[in-house]
């Protein structure tokens, strides 16, 4: 059983289509997923695609929405944080790839976010583009919340080591970034995800991404670690439901 910790379903533009998604991330032994939202709108609808399949969401701006992020936004947002379907603040973070938004808004925002999940006691889900050092200053410089994840894991090893010691866990994607990387995160700190519709993984490059797509992905970071399959698949699904605080 896998647990895909990040997947945009608020993408899938038709109904019809979300479900078939679902359906066939069931049939393949994908029985659990976050839909992350990336701004007010799409957090709002990944809630309501949380709540009509089973499944939880997160609320929060992307950094490259940042621009949008003002009083009413928060206000919103915190809204949806108050659901116990919407077990994650983001995603959030800071993006020094895409020159859309500047710096200068996306670093209150940012904090802003940890503030938030701090104040809601809810995961805090990290983008990084180019821009790692910069998001693990500002966590140093807050204080992280007690549960946070860089997902789409892209960064060096002394960035991985810094990151781990300030007590992070690390989602890994299909490009399945660093297999030294993979191997350097210790057991129970580590998840997997699609990012879907996004970072298609082998052998499925030229397809558009899906959460059943989730086990290609693990499968790479079993063969990285030199594990079973199974063994990934069972303790990431367990790492993913600790660290969310889903029981059961």
């Amino acid at each position: 059983m896998w647990f895909d910790t990040h997947c945009h379903l608020h993408v899938v533009e038709e109904e019809v289509a979300i479900e078939g998604v679902v359906r066939s991330a069931h049939a393949g032994g994908v029985f659990e997923m976050v839909a992350i939202g990336i701004d007010v709108p799409s957090s709002r609808r990944a809630l309501e695609i949380a709540r009509e399949f089973g499944l939880r969401s997160s609320a929060g701006m992307h950094p490259n929405s940042a621009d949008g992020w003002n009083p009413q936004a928060r206000t919103e947002i915190e809204e949806l944080l108050r659901d116990d379907v919407v077990v994650a603040v983001g995603e959030t973070g800071l993006d020094n790839y895409w020159d859309t938004v500047a710096p200068e808004i996306q670093v209150p925002a940012f904090r802003d976010h940890i503030e938030l999940a701090k104040e809601y006691d809810k995961a805090l889900v990290i983008h990084t583009r180019r821009s790692l050092e910069g998001a693990l200053d500002l966590l140093e410089e807050t204080g992280p919340p007690e549960r946070f994840v860089f997902h789409c894991w892209q960064g060096k090893i002394p960035g991985l080591e810094r990151a781990l010691e300030m007590g992070a866990h690390i989602s890994f994607a299909g490009n399945v970034w660093s297999k030294k990387a993979v191997r350097r995160v210790p057991a129970g700190r580590y998840m997997v995800e699609t990012d879907s519709p996004y970072l298609t993984p082998e052998p499925h490059r030229g397809e558009r991404n899906q959460p059943l797509y989730v086990a290609d992905v693990g499968a790479a970071v079993a063969a990285a670690r030199g594990e079973p399959v199974h063994d990934v698949a069972r303790n990431t699904t367990a790492t993913a439901r600790r660290f969310f605080g889903i029981e059961g």
